[in-house]
């Protein structure tokens, strides 16, 4: 049974209503914030059982944090509750006000455009400028709130869908239609993104789901295990940190963060897997994806001090986070014909213990062996704007 939660064009919103389970456990109940910035942003609280997650459909339907058996899954922002997008300004601070929102664990970047703010300049063929634009900060669909909203069970796999319109006149019609579903009794969830052109007119889309990981997994010693054959750090700033760029420092005020771009391996199947095991590989999280749609992998370390946030992001994208305009000119950026549909696909494990730890992070190790990886000595000139 498939109840609606939030379907703006039939007047539904019910925060009354609850999904259970087959023994009247409560799986998915909505709840709207009151006062402060989080004023008017609805908030579905998710249970499988073992895992619990709180998503933001105000909030583009990122997934604000969670728990697995009890350990935390999130990072602590200095933006502690959810923000409405009506207190988003994305020009504040020369166009990266979009941080004044950001504390989710999984946070989408784009539709139309995403990574570091720039001017963007179209031409023809002919060389002629037909557009010129400034893009603030890593796109729109992360401050536009979802007009549809459902749960369902399904056997004993629990799903949510939710439904974004990004689309202005003159500025073209983007969607966004999200599917979130995980086992009763996991600790592994599943996001399958469908984005389509609803315009009558080809439109650039380009997408990266920032995903970020603090403490307990993110400590003094913690690293980054993934199969790549490229690491390229962004900038001298980044090229300062390289011979540790896998491993991470206990928080430090005044961090200036660090970001490399990768080239991500991936099995037979098609998939990639990043994962951030702590100090001791006593538990991991891991971002698997498809990497046919988002064959690029961003690495960002951000180990401030932890009132300043202390995080890292695992970001896989369909291209990197440069402006807009640079990617276009790689040739990565990708335009959708009219009614053209792409879906992108990722899965979250959390490893709870040593031994499914180890058993993921062999998996990577497996991947890897079959190609060296090559860590570039600086900035490369196709890859760093």
């Amino acid at each position: 049974m498939k109840i609606e939660l939030i379907n703006v064009d039939e007047g539904i919103h019910q925060t009354d209503q609850e999904l259970q389970g087959p023994e009247g456990q409560v799986l998915a109940r909505l709840q709207r914030l009151h006062g402060g910035l989080s004023d008017g942003v609805d908030v579905l609280h998710l249970s499988n059982g073992r895992l619990d997650l709180k998503l933001l459909p105000t909030r583009g339907m990122g997934v604000w944090k969670g728990t697995v058996d009890g350990t935390p899954l999130q990072w602590n922002s200095p933006v502690q509750r959810p923000v409405n997008p009506a207190y988003v300004d994305p020009m504040r601070l020369g166009g990266i006000g979009w941080v004044d929102g950001f504390n989710e664990l999984i946070v989408r970047c784009g539709l139309g455009w995403h990574g570091a703010p720039g001017n963007d300049t179209r031409r023809n063929e002919a060389g002629e400028v037909i557009s010129e634009q400034f893009l603030p900060l890593h796109g729109r669909i992360a401050n536009l709130p979802a007009h549809y909203l459902a749960v369902q069970l399904d056997g004993d796999t629990l799903i949510v869908e939710g439904i974004v319109d990004e689309g202005c006149l003159f500025g073209g019609w983007l969607r966004l239609h999200s599917k979130l579903q995980t086992t009763l009794g996991s600790a592994e969830f599943e996001i399958t993104d469908t984005v389509t052109n609803l315009a009558a007119t080809p439109a650039e889309s380009e997408i990266l789901y920032h995903c970020n990981i603090g403490e307990p997994f993110l400590e003094a010693g913690s690293t980054l295990h993934t199969a790549v054959s490229q690491v390229i750090p962004r900038n001298d700033r980044a090229v300062e940190g390289l011979a540790d760029w896998s491993r991470y420092q206990g928080p430090q005020a005044g961090f200036a963060e660090q970001v490399y771009f990768m080239d991500p391996l991936s099995t037979e199947s098609g998939w990639a897997t990043a994962a951030l095991a702590d100090s001791k590989a006593s538990r991991a999280f891991a971002v698997h994806f498809a990497t046919a749609t988002l064959p690029c992998l961003t690495l960002w370390k951000n180990t401030g001090a932890t009132a300043d946030g202390y995080v890292t992001g695992i970001e896989p994208g369909s291209t990197l986070p440069n402006p807009r305009q640079f990617e276009r000119e790689q040739g990565r950026l990708k335009t959708m014909q009219p009614g053209e549909q792409v879906t992108y696909q990722l899965r979250f494990e959390i490893a709870p213990d040593v031994q499914s730890t180890a058993a993921l992070l062999s998996r990577i190790e497996e991947t890897q062996s079959a190609e060296s990886c090559n860590v570039h000595h600086g900035p490369h000139a196709d890859w760093c704007s």
